[in-house]
């Protein structure tokens, strides 16, 4: 490969690691020591916040009567289109069977939904209303009974009154004012009169993340995620002010989001080096100073010489989120194998997956894009097997069975095959 880098990040997403993991360890032990006591006072050192933690339908009936209705149309119409597409992955992969594997011997799988959930809906420094459908959604179309969601409170009445609403919306059986380390902690270990959940998905910051990682074990989680990233594919077809857009859109996100642009037109590398940083400082001040951060320190431009060679890049990035702005789209659907979620063509962005366009926005970061894809329906299904047997098949799987137990050294294993052997009239 002979590719040149324009721009090179001076810093990885791995850069705060070891820091954020020790803060957060000594979080969690607290909040297992001492339940609700410790959160509480979490609550009130974190976020100024001294209310309920469990949000009362007094409080959703008030949310619902303060969010603006034509916000409640679109979180609407984002719930419609999620839920249709989750509906169809469900029936693309909802293929319980049993089969007979030889005479008499039957084996099965059945699809069976994870009981409690807890979804993490981020609302510190924004408050991610569309985290909650992205969460909430999928799992009460795979048929989860107890979804618990939590955000962090945004003032002294708890969470963002979006948040809320699209939580109880989209079908949360409990909304919690619980932000951070607090939040994945009580959902965890069960507190405030709710027993532990078995699962934990949602996106957050990096102290939200390594809770997350921490506790896996304890729970299930979704994937372990790392700060936003976007990469983006473009040639000389592309539209170098749409390009330069998009890679300002995502590094808004925070101080530490990555962006890539992956081009063979050195052209466009010069013009996104310029107006990148242009276009930052058109942001309000929030997102300016979060972006300008992430741009210096994350940011890379990639020059290739081929689609070939850009492909290849990008593979070994493995960004959450790819769009492509290049010639024969197809040829890139067909070949790219490693990314989050896709936006194929100057016509789809970032943003359209992140709200509304039908697919999740809980994506794979730090690589993990090598390995596993978003947030779907079926991180909510457990895939269960199960077997039977006739008396007869005894015969032919007792002494298979036994066999290897014995070339194992597991004489024990073995002669759980003899006693069904011995009592159906078979030898071994």
């Amino acid at each position: 490969m002979t590719i040149k880098f324009i721009k090179k990040a001076t810093k990885t997403p791995e850069t705060d690691d070891l820091k954020t993991r020790s803060e957060v360890s000594k979080i969690l032990d607290d909040i297992q020591k001492r339940k609700e006591v410790a959160i509480k006072e979490l609550n009130k050192k974190f976020d100024n916040y001294e209310g309920e933690i469990i949000v009362s339908q007094e409080r959703i009936s008030d949310a619902e009567k303060q969010v603006d209705k034509k916000i409640k149309d679109d979180i609407k119409f984002a719930y419609d289109r999620i839920k249709k597409f989750s509906e169809h992955q469900l029936k693309s992969m909802n293929n319980n069977f049993e089969v007979e594997l030889s005479k008499g011997l039957f084996a099965g799988q059945k699809l069976v939904p994870i009981e409690t959930v807890g979804c993490y809906v981020p609302g510190g420094r924004y408050p991610h209303i569309s985290s909650a459908i992205m969460s909430i959604v999928p799992a009460k179309v795979a048929g989860v009974k107890n979804i618990i969601c939590a955000s962090p409170p945004k003032d002294i009445h708890g969470a963002n009154n979006g948040i809320i609403f699209a939580a109880n919306y989209c079908g949360a059986n409990l909304i919690m004012n619980l932000g951070g380390v607090s939040a994945i902690g009580s959902l965890t270990y069960g507190c405030f009169g709710n027993k532990p959940v078995d699962f934990l998905v949602g996106a957050g910051n990096q102290y939200v993340a390594e809770a997350k990682r921490i506790v896996f074990g304890k729970v299930g989680i979704d994937q372990f995620a790392g700060p936003t990233e976007i990469a983006i594919i473009a040639d000389k077809t592309s539209d170098k002010e749409i390009v330069a857009a998009d890679i300002v859109g995502q590094v808004e996100h925070g101080y530490n989001s990555p962006a890539w642009l992956i081009t063979s037109d050195k052209t466009l590398a010069d013009f996104v080096s310029k107006r990148v940083p242009e276009l930052i400082k058109e942001l309000p001040k929030l997102s300016k100073e979060n972006a300008e951060k992430a741009w210096n320190d994350y940011g890379e431009i990639i020059l290739c010489e081929s689609r070939e060679e850009m492909l290849e890049t990008s593979d070994k990035y493995a960004s959450e989120h790819l769009e492509v702005h290049a010639e024969n789209l197809n040829w890139w659907l067909e070949n790219l194998k490693n990314y989050g979620s896709l936006f194929l063509g100057e016509e789809t962005t970032v943003a359209y997956g992140d709200y509304c366009s039908g697919t999740n926005h809980i994506l794979p970061t730090k690589g993990a894009g090598r390995y596993t894809g978003g947030l779907f329906v079926g991180k909510f299904l457990k895939t269960l097997t199960f077997q039977r047997m006739t008396k007869d098949a005894t015969k032919t799987v007792g002494p298979n069975a036994a066999r290897l137990g014995r070339a194992e050294g597991m004489e024990g294993h073995a002669r759980t095959c003899d006693a069904r052997l011995r009592k159906y009239g078979f030898s071994n």
